[in-house]
């Protein structure tokens, strides 16, 4: 009677992988462009559904998991080092790390600036920008009036944006930070809509205008500013109240020096996972360099990634940024199931399900992948999204218990990507119920 039962188990089990695998290879939807996926079994260490696993494919912010990997690696989930110091005679001198939470419109970290202004010495701030370019690799230029491409730097305030915000009981919206350094005026041009705010494309001005018979509208939106070491300096210097000479980078990174820390990791993995925030990513590869090599520099802090911590996937990552904004970064889906394995057995399963989005939930699949309801989610994932490229790569729970790991890729398909996630939306579903 047990091996009957046993038999009929294996015989569901095939019938189930092998719907799946038809499912993956003949539908009409993901055969409108070109498509990966692998799913796997840790359990088993055994792989249920392939197609062009092998295959390098543009993974957009999929590339985020690599940044989470690395930077769980490299600096842990504790506090992180938010500013390099030494101090030489009657000077503190100090110089950026790469550390995004310096009061962040989100995050509003003021430990910086209270360091510095209780600091007894006379301060001066080491310019080592220039280690660092505003745009990563294959960045379009025309990305520049949204916070999805906020300029990168050595030492970001403000999230290196003008946050313009107002509550729905308020009648005026208000500008973050409030400072003549970023100048805010009313737009002279006649405006239909809700509200608007934008920059200049050479300077860090900026013009508004809101429809004040929708005195009840409650918004917020970003605008990335032109990044500077006079201008960081400058905008510090306001918030702390003291003055700061600028001084040329002589490599102090390389001597001796102590180090502050700020906010805890945990805060921006999860906030740069769930939404997907490019400039997180970005500066967070900033903080590994920092971490493993005391420089700004993420291409180095990629290639110590790659040797260090990534060196046994089965395909070399072409890995450029850290958000995925560039089309220069390719990936092979078996490459991002070892990544996810990896953080499986590494990482445990309460801060998985608090660093990735859930299905149906939260962050960029909130309104994807639903759990029945009353359910608990059942899908954590990270999600991506360019021009003729979507990915969605994680963890799948099924009815049964088990964890699966999968990733997706579609490349070069045309029209909207809400068809294929549809079509996947039906497939994962039918993993999480029947396997």
């Amino acid at each position: 009677m047990k091996n009957c039962k046993w038999l009929c188990f294996l015989f569901f089990f095939s019938c189930t992988v092998q719907k799946i695998n038809k499912t993956v290879r003949t539908s009409d939807v993901f055969e409108k462009g070109h498509m990966g996926f692998m799913l796997y079994d840790p359990v088993k260490d055994k792989t249920l559904v392939k197609l062009n696993e092998a295959k390098y494919f543009i993974p957009a912010s999929n590339t985020k998991i690599f940044t989470f990997y690395s930077s769980y690696k490299a600096l842990g989930d504790g506090y992180i080092n938010g500013l390099n110091y030494t101090y030489q005679g009657d000077s503190l001198i100090f110089w950026g790390t790469g550390d995004p939470s310096l009061l962040h419109p989100d995050f509003k970290d003021s430990t910086a600036i209270n360091f510095l202004k209780n600091a007894d010495k006379k301060l001066f701030m080491v310019n080592n920008f220039e280690r660092l370019s505003s745009y990563g690799p294959g960045w379009s230029w025309n990305w520049f009036p949204y916070y999805f491409a906020a300029e990168r730097s050595a030492m970001p305030i403000y999230g290196n944006v003008l946050r313009y915000s107002k509550k729905a009981e308020l009648a005026e919206a208000k500008p973050y930070p409030k400072s003549v350094l970023l100048p805010l005026m009313p737009s002279s041009q006649t405006h239909s809509g809700n509200y608007f705010i934008q920059r200049d494309f050479e300077k860090n001005t900026y013009e508004y205008a809101i429809n004040k018979e929708k005195d009840s509208l409650a918004f917020a939106t970003d605008k990335p500013f032109i990044t500077s070491a006079n201008l960081t300096r400058n905008l510090l210097q306001e918030a702390v109240g003291k003055q700061i000479t600028l001084i040329k980078d002589t490599n102090y990174s390389k001597s001796s020096h102590e180090k502050l820390p700020t906010v805890k990791a945990d805060s921006l993995y999860a906030q740069m996972m769930k939404i997907s925030d490019n400039f997180l990513a970005e500066q967070l590869m900033v903080l590994v360099s920092d971490a493993v090599l005391d420089s700004i520099n993420i291409r180095g802090g990629i290639s110590y990634a790659k040797e260090h911590y990534l060196a046994d996937l089965p395909d070399e990552p072409q890995w450029v940024d850290g958000s995925g904004l560039s089309p220069q970064n390719m990936f092979t889906p078996r490459s991002v199931i070892k990544l996810l394995h990896k953080i499986h057995t590494e990482v445990p399963m309460e801060k998985i399900k608090a660093y990735f989005p859930a299905g149906g939930e939260s962050g960029t699949i909130r309104n994807w992948y639903p759990a029945d309801p009353g359910q608990p989610a059942y899908i954590y994932a990270k999600t991506g999204t360019l021009a003729m490229s979507t990915a969605l790569s994680g963890f799948l729970l099924t009815k049964s218990g088990q964890t699966l790991l999968f990733s997706t890729f579609f490349n070069n398909y045309t029209g909207s990507s809400s068809v294929q996630k549809k079509e996947l939306q039906k497939l994962l579903y039918f993993i999480h119920d029947n396997y």
